[in-house]
């Protein structure tokens, strides 16, 4: 008789499962899309020149910069981490590039050295949270506050403006018709997706996040895995940062000021775990798009400033309930209920 009702209810488990939605499977490989493709429609018929292709390429100009930023998050949240400081991180890169162009440095290699000093931040920012073992947040939230402080004090609280910006090119030049910043933007994510898609070390990154005990147990270096994944983040933030400081032809104490809360948006709306271990880099990307058709939409359709941070402030509340929601599965007619 208990064989016989352990088999009643390993059957019932089985309809209940089959008749069940997963949500977060749809929501990755479907929801997202078709948020995004509703979104264009809807703009493309109430904000006026919204489809044309002038407007396309300065929308895909201002992503740029949060979907790089995001595309560093990515990798960070993937372990269950956090990095609130890419925001000050983009603010101390452009500054580093800036007056080290002004001082003669050839273009490419002031870059270069600005995003080493992104990377540098986020070594800090991944060591104090792998070998310290403090939390993400906290580490995060005060080298937020005190790069912002330094981006002030290098700078005096002023722009250091450069009209002649030997790397201006990075954030307004064209090449074959498409804007720069979008080119730099697509080889991010095609060198992001190869290393979490094809290789060992993003097998580890998707382990830590999943499980890093059971990742540690299996052999994962768990701190150097979580350390290394805030120097990309702080890598991905210098090379934005540059990318910024080009577009605005200067260095801004003030820039970046709120990114990483867009980026970090986009993560999660784009299909990534707040709790590690799921999430996908296309994903994020989306999710950048969708920020952005969202942003030019309002501005065309001339939305106060206030209201637009009313509704960014509900879309990042969405995409935190979105992401506890594909924790759940919900089942619909299912005979066990």
């Amino acid at each position: 008789m208990m064989i016989k009702n352990e088999a009643e209810l390993q059957s019932k488990v089985e309809v209940a499962e089959k008749s069940s939605f997963d949500f977060a499977k749809w929501w990755d490989r479907v929801g997202i899309l078709i948020v995004l493709i509703a979104l264009i429609v809807l703009m493309s018929v109430v904000a006026p020149n919204f489809n044309r292709i002038g407007n396309l390429l300065n929308i895909a100009r201002s992503i740029s910069v949060n979907a790089i930023l995001a595309a560093g998050l990515t990798f960070v949240i993937l372990t269950g981490g956090i990095d609130l400081s890419v925001g000050s991180i983009i603010a101390v890169s452009g500054v580093v590039s800036v007056i080290l162009a002004m001082a003669g440095t050839p273009s490419v290699l002031a870059v270069v050295l600005g995003m080493a000093a992104g990377g540098a931040c986020g070594l800090v920012n991944g060591l104090l949270t792998s070998v310290l073992m403090l939390a993400p947040f906290i580490v995060t939230l005060g080298t937020m506050t005190f790069l912002r402080g330094l981006a002030y004090t290098i700078t005096a609280g002023e722009p250091i403006v450069s009209s002649d910006l030997s790397f201006k090119v990075l954030g307004n030049g064209y090449v074959a018709g498409f804007p720069v910043p979008v080119i730099v933007m697509a080889a991010v994510y095609g060198v992001a997706w190869f290393l979490l898609e094809r290789t060992t070390y993003g097998r580890h990154v998707y382990a830590v996040g999943g499980n890093a005990q059971a990742a540690r147990l299996a052999g994962v270096r768990v701190g150097r895995v979580v350390t290394s994944v805030y120097v990309i983040a702080g890598i991905c933030a210098g090379l934005a940062g540059a990318i910024f400081a080009a577009r605005v032809i200067s260095a801004q104490p003030t820039a970046g000021t709120g990114y990483e809360l867009d980026a970090i948006a986009a993560v999660v709306l784009g299909g990534t775990s707040l709790g590690g271990g799921r999430g996908r880099i296309i994903g994020t990307l989306i999710g950048s798009v969708i920020l952005g058709v969202l942003t030019t939409g309002l501005i065309l359709l001339d939305v106060p400033f206030f209201t637009q941070l009313l509704i960014k402030g509900l879309v990042i509340i969405l995409a935190v309930s979105i992401d506890s929601l594909k924790t759940k599965k919900f089942s619909f007619f299912s005979k066990t209920t």
